[in-house]
């Protein structure tokens, strides 16, 4: 098996250097459209509580999403999925701990910044909501690990065989093995 994984502490540095450009591109874009006003108005109105509350939340509901993805992706059961904390490094964690298609694997990886990162941008740049665009770039650069771990898969084809490393940010692949029935 060949190890395409980082250190959780190594990939919570790349996710800044990696995703800080784009972040700061969607905020080039948001103040463009309209100007600073929104994010002062989304932290006068929000109470610092609700603030954290809605971080603690997104932060659980990514990593449920991403064994939500492998579930529905890769027909995962649940009592093979592990969501837990890592506190040397304070890193949330889902874990698959069977094998999947890489096709799957790179499903589960995308789909929390997709959907707490990206859309909610999307919305706030269509919107103008400071408080949606401050939530979307946090989560954004959350996810920067998670496309630190699309880079690591590059070159990969799609029915390879992975396993999900259970300590660190990325996975095993399989020799050549493939999955016929998600290739």
């Amino acid at each position: 098996m060949e190890d395409r994984s980082v250190s959780m502490g190594k990939a919570n540095v790349w996710a800044l250097a990696a995703l800080g450009p784009l972040v700061a591109l969607l905020t080039a874009a948001f103040v463009w459209l309209h100007g600073w006003g929104p994010f002062a108005d989304a932290g006068g109105e929000v109470p610092w509580l609700f603030m954290l509350a809605a971080l603690i939340f997104g932060i659980v509901v990514h990593e449920v999403l991403h064994a939500v993805a492998w579930k529905l992706a890769a027909g995962i059961p649940w009592a093979d999925m592990k969501l837990g904390f890592q506190w040397k490094t304070l890193t949330p964690y889902a874990h698959a701990r069977v094998p999947m298609s890489a096709r799957a694997y790179r499903i589960g990886a995308a789909t929390p910044g997709v959907v707490l990162g990206l859309i909610p941008c999307a919305v706030a740049l269509a919107i103008g909501d400071g408080g949606w665009m401050l939530f979307g770039l946090l989560f954004t650069l959350a996810a920067g690990g998670d496309a630190l771990i699309l880079w690591l898969l590059r070159g990969v084809a799609p029915g390879r065989l992975v396993e999900d490393h259970p300590t660190r940010a990325g996975c095993y692949v399989a020799g050549d093995a493939a999955m016929s029935d998600e290739g």
